[in-house]
């Protein structure tokens, strides 16, 4: 139970560093709650639930964080696309409240013989009909080249995206439609379509990628996001997509490197931050504080949309404290409507896992972060899908 002693008495300590924080922010939403919020989308024509699960971003940043994991419905450390399959819920009993997937191989030209594009459906439909929150990111092979994300050889292939008419244009557009005709086919149960946060060209901050700081210029990254952008919503008509920019920050850094390549407050739905900080707790506690101030400056919600440490463990060794001590207590006052762990890839015996699973060394302390009342869980979220109180969206 959330409100057990053990919880009271972690909830008591790991609050005694950020007590004056969380004072400034209660008075601050107690004195916020009485006036009227009014919040403007990328998508003024948004459906009713797209701006409905906006308000409510918006609105549960004051409430606490939701917890979420990369692929947790889709597959885990010992499985493979199972009907209620999650190690989340193997360790704690409950879904994560965020279910994060890639649309990439929805898209590009892994779609027409991926064979888990039928269970990424699924499995949506899945967190949705049990009232939780959908984030999509897109690792998109690279249109020009033919290698994958990570290909950065050719400083073009935006440039080329954006020629009408060439060839990548062409690739890159199919692409897109390939997307458009999956949302608006994603429908709940009573034949509504989906809202889904979605994350084009994340870490745009990093080199890695075609479409990262080593292969574009700013302002061929700011024209293919809002060619991308533009396109989905006016020539296509999807109008259940949520549109977050999810900059990369592992150190200490500051507004400006959130605001990196910043495409404009009409282009930006949700501000996140993809965060691999490791043990550099006091960086990933300051850059928190920085992006739940940016959210309210730009009057956007925010979250830390990517984070985790591989195999939970620093120099060989288990770090079995690691969701106290460097997920909930950093996590603790700050103003953040989600923290989404990256995946547990399906490897017998492997490494590349970033959150518990059963039998996990970890999991006991996992429990402790389940169990305080800041962590919001899928059992913990209120209905994410009915317009907030006192919010407007436009």
């Amino acid at each position: 139970m959330k409100n057990s002693t053990l919880t009271l008495l972690f909830i008591y300590l790991s609050s005694l560093g950020c007590a004056s924080e969380e004072t400034s922010n209660n008075d601050e939403n107690s004195n916020n709650s009485a006036n009227k919020t009014t919040l403007k989308m990328v998508d003024s024509n948004a459906t009713i639930e797209t701006k409905a699960l906006y308000s409510q971003l918006w609105n549960i940043q004051t409430k606490g964080t939701m917890f979420g994991h990369h692929d947790d419905l889709l597959y885990g450390t010992n499985w493979m696309a199972q009907a209620g399959g999650s190690d989340i819920k193997d360790v704690c009993g409950d879904f994560p409240a965020v279910f994060s997937v890639d649309f990439a191989e929805i898209m590009d030209d892994r779609s027409s013989n991926s064979p888990l594009n039928s269970d990424r459906e699924r499995v949506i439909k899945e967190a949705r009909e049990r009232g939780e929150v959908i984030i999509a990111n897109c690792h998109l092979n690279n249109p020009l080249t033919g290698g994958d994300s990570w290909d950065n050889s050719n400083n073009t292939v935006a440039q080329q995206i954006l020629i009408d008419g060439s060839p990548v244009n062409i690739k890159f557009k199919s692409w897109l439609d390939k997307l458009a005709f999956f949302m608006q086919n994603l429908k709940d149960n009573e034949g509504k379509l989906i809202p889904v946060i979605f994350r084009p060209f994340h870490e745009h901050t990093q080199s890695w990628s075609w479409w990262g700081s080593s292969a574009t210029t700013q302002t061929e990254f700011i024209n293919l996001w809002k060619y991308t952008l533009n396109y989905l919503n006016n020539e296509k008509s999807v109008h259940n997509l949520i549109f977050a920019i999810s900059p990369q920050l592992d150190q200490l850094g500051s507004k400006e490197s959130l605001l990196y390549r910043w495409p404009g407050d009409d282009y930006v739905d949700f501000i996140g931050m993809d965060s691999y900080h490791g043990t550099n707790t006091s960086a990933f506690s300051s850059n928190l504080r920085t992006l739940g101030l940016l959210s309210k400056e730009k009057h956007k919600p925010c979250g830390v949309t990517e984070t985790g440490l591989e195999t939970i463990m620093v120099n060989g060794v288990a770090y079995d404290n690691y969701w106290t001590n460097e997920i909930s207590i950093p996590l603790t006052g700050k103003n953040v409507s989600m923290v989404v762990m990256w995946r547990n890839k399906f490897e017998l015996g492997g490494t590349h896992y970033y959150a518990p699973f059963k039998g996990h060394s970890s999991s006991s302390n996992f429990k402790l972060l389940f169990d305080t009342p800041h962590m919001l869980f899928s059992k913990d979220l209120p209905d994410m899908y009915t317009m907030a109180e006192n919010i407007t969206v436009e």
